[in-house]
């Protein structure tokens, strides 16, 4: 089976006056069991991460809010900040009114704030994981395919104190929302 994103959400969907059902009949949809595989090499450890950031293989893609980022606030998380060497692209930059941005757009914005990098260079994350799969998904609709994914994310990170925590920084490398 194939999966696919509904960009702009249900809203989109009722805007463009495509059918919709409520009620019972979406009670009965039958539960569906899928096998997925998972490629291991689309994610990345801790340690590979580290390695990567100090021999400056990778680029680190951070997909919180600015301010979570900076460490000014941080609502879930023990521990405010971002991963050093880390670059913050919040995943609602890749967005235009609820939609993902043209692919041009965002191709346009991933590679100037890649600065020559490929996109098997890259690395994500956020906080937990859930919002760094946004920023993938938007290289890959821009046609950057290849980058990786640090599924612990900020909470992983923290999870080891050993491991250092940067504060503050530049300001986003796209325009705030």
């Amino acid at each position: 089976a194939r999966a696919m994103v509904l960009d702009g959400g249900v809203a989109a969907w009722a805007e463009a006056g495509l059918p919709m059902e409520s009620g019972g009949a979406v009670a009965a949809i039958a539960r569906v069991t899928r096998d997925v595989q998972l490629d291991r090499e689309e994610l990345v450890t801790a340690d590979t991460l580290t390695a990567e950031l100090e021999s400056g293989s990778c680029v680190l893609l951070d997909a919180r809010a600015p301010e979570r980022f900076r460490g000014e606030i941080e609502p879930i998380d023990a521990m405010a900040g971002h991963v050093p060497g880390a670059r913050n692209r919040p995943y609602g930059a890749n967005l235009d009114e609820g939609r993902f941005k043209s692919r041009d757009v965002l191709r346009n914005e991933f590679e100037n704030l890649l600065a020559g990098a490929g996109p098997s260079a890259v690395v994500h994350m956020c906080g937990s994981g859930v919002t760094a799969c946004h920023n993938v998904l938007a290289m890959d609709h821009a046609g950057l395919r290849g980058s990786r994914l640090f599924a612990p994310s900020w909470s992983g990170w923290i999870a080891d104190a050993d491991r250092d925590v940067a504060m503050g920084g530049d300001t986003p490398a796209t325009p705030a929302l």
